[in-house]
């Protein structure tokens, strides 16, 4: 009974879905507080690498680093804390970051080899195949969305046959004109 005086109660939200600060809230109030909020110690991506290269070459880093990847963190993982972390203390913008997100992953590759560390690249470890899609997908999809490509297509693989050049395995190119239709 008490949880429910005058309206108000543990949840709020249960009773009031509104009685939350509305969206774009946080722009009316004044940031400069944070680091992130102020502008970046480091604005050209140059600079950001170098001071970036500096840090994780530091030999306490590099031994820390050294051990996480022994361990099994990724490289991937490793890169994007060091990228929120510089965001957060407000050396570099977040589009500053992503464009230092690849050079560091080599960085920090190429020292793991040099000193024959074992590493992973990617969290996962299909991250380069995962979401592929198929050959049979892909074609269907273009009959249906791109009809005068997949026309010309077809007619080029049809044309390729009658000259000789036959596929060695079954896939779109020699898939008859029934199959490829819903």
């Amino acid at each position: 009974m008490a949880e429910q005086t005058l309206g108000r109660s543990r949840d709020t939200a249960q009773l009031d879905p509104f009685a939350a600060a509305p969206p774009g809230h946080s722009l009316t109030e004044d940031n400069s507080k944070w680091p992130w909020g102020k502008p970046p110690k480091y604005a050209d991506p140059d600079e950001a690498f170098e001071r970036s290269v500096e840090s994780i070459t530091n030999e306490k880093n590099k031994q820390e680093l050294f051990k996480l990847l022994m361990v099994g963190v990724s490289v991937e993982v490793l890169v994007e804390g060091m990228l929120f972390q510089g965001f957060r203390d407000g050396y570099y913008t977040p589009d500053v970051g992503l464009l230092l997100k690849g050079p560091l992953a080599i960085i920090i590759s190429d020292m793991a080899e040099e000193e024959n560390i074992p590493y992973r690249l990617f969290e996962n470890d299909d991250t380069m195949t995962e979401d592929e899609m198929d050959d049979e997908t892909f074609f269907r999809m273009m009959q249906q969305n791109n009809p005068r490509m997949f026309e010309y297509v077809r007619e080029n693989v049809n044309a390729a046959i009658r000259a000789g050049n036959t596929p060695q395995e079954p896939n779109f190119m020699n898939m008859s004109r029934e199959e490829g239709e819903e």
